[in-house]
């Protein structure tokens, strides 16, 4: 399988992602996902990813939503909630709107990281940019769009390779 299919990192939820593992990778700018990686189907958006944002703002870590909704009257909301820069229509995997991102604010690729749910949108799409990329589990896994379903079968055999690698990475040590 293609190393572009493979997160630099995979963790259960965004509220995972902590600043000293964002210093360790020398990340200063998160490009997010909204649906299911930030809210549920459902448009909710929890305090815990509210107060997660909050500190990695504090923390001097620049946030920015790019998603592929034409719905762009959701992904404003969520960006004012968070009071962050948003991208609609990001038509990832392809490197528009993340090199759109990363001109508005003029940090290298290799400082940035894309953190969302899905692997052929937003792993593939940030690794094509040569950016870090954080996979995280949808947060409802039960509702999702039809669009986005049907991939989780085969996302899901490739996040078991990924902890299989990571685990035989561990005992080397």
């Amino acid at each position: 399988m293609s190393k572009l299919l493979y997160p630099n990192l995979y963790l259960k939820k965004v509220e995972d992602i902590t600043i000293e593992k964002l210093i360790k990778n020398k990340i200063k700018l998160l490009i997010l996902d909204v649906d299911n990686t930030l809210i549920d189907y459902y448009k909710n958006l929890t305090e815990e990813v509210v107060n997660w944002a909050k500190e990695m703002k504090g923390q001097g870590i620049k946030l920015y939503i790019l998603s592929n909704t034409n719905d762009k009257r959701k992904v404003k909301e969520v960006a004012e909630v968070l009071g962050i820069q948003y991208k609609n229509f990001g038509m990832k995997p392809l490197k528009r709107g993340f090199k759109y991102i990363q001109n508005q604010m003029n940090i290298k690729p290799e400082n940035i990281a894309v953190v969302g749910d899905q692997i052929f949108t937003d792993i593939l799409g940030g690794n094509r940019s040569k950016m870090f990329t954080i996979l995280v589990d949808p947060i409802n896994k039960q509702k999702e769009y039809w669009y986005t379903a049907w991939k989780r079968p085969i996302e899901n055999k490739i996040k078991k390779k990924y902890e299989t690698k990571e685990e035989k990475n561990k005992n080397v040590y």
